[in-house]
């Protein structure tokens, strides 16, 4: 059997690209979104879990997100984790619901996000790239094993390099659509 399959590579390189989308999504752009919160892990149970997994998240206004924790007792890590997640939110303790008002986002904060969306992006084209190598090896074990032909591979390795040169581009214009967003451009 052969170890090149185009499908196992095109499935990659979409994973990455969904992998970016995710990403980009939880940085903010001024919106209250719920998503904002989904990369917040919090130290509950003796374990990191994801903050979804201990509370309800919702958006009950615009410039607003709010916490409904399910445990009493977690309160108080699921507001340290919010705190400590880099995101720039300080929550509200209102009983079992943390209430986060969004702050205005500052120039020198848009363009931190800006980067962080470029290192995402530059995460994700490194991803695409190794699958890339990946398919090329398996493209030369393949030749050397007689499976397939000298133009076989060069007519396959083609292929991959189409494949990759989309999925930049894909990952390019993400990126470069969420720094506009995210600079008010």
């Amino acid at each position: 059997m052969a170890a090149y399959e185009k499908a196992d590579l095109v499935r990659r390189m979409a994973g990455s690209v969904e992998a970016l989308k995710g990403d980009l999504v939880g940085l903010r752009t001024g919106r209250a979104s719920t998503s904002l919160l989904d990369p917040v892990t919090v130290e509950v149970y003796g374990s990191h879990m994801p903050l979804n997994q201990v509370a309800t998240v919702s958006v009950p206004e615009s410039r607003m997100l709010s916490v409904q924790v399910w445990d009493k007792s977690n309160v108080g890590p699921c507001d340290k984790a919010i705190r400590s997640a880099g995101l720039g939110l300080n929550p509200i303790v209102d009983g079992t619901t943390l209430r986060i008002p969004i702050p205005d986002l500052t120039e020198e904060r848009r363009k931190e996000l800006a980067k962080l969306a470029g290192q995402y992006a530059e995460k994700a084209r490194i991803a695409a790239r190794n699958v890339r190598r990946d398919g090329m090896e398996s493209l030369k074990i393949d030749e050397k094993k007689n499976l397939v032909t000298e133009d076989e591979r060069k007519r396959h390795e083609t292929e991959v390099q189409k494949l990759t040169d989309a999925t930049i581009a894909e990952i390019d214009a993400a990126a470069s659509a969420k720094e506009k967003e995210i600079l008010g451009k």
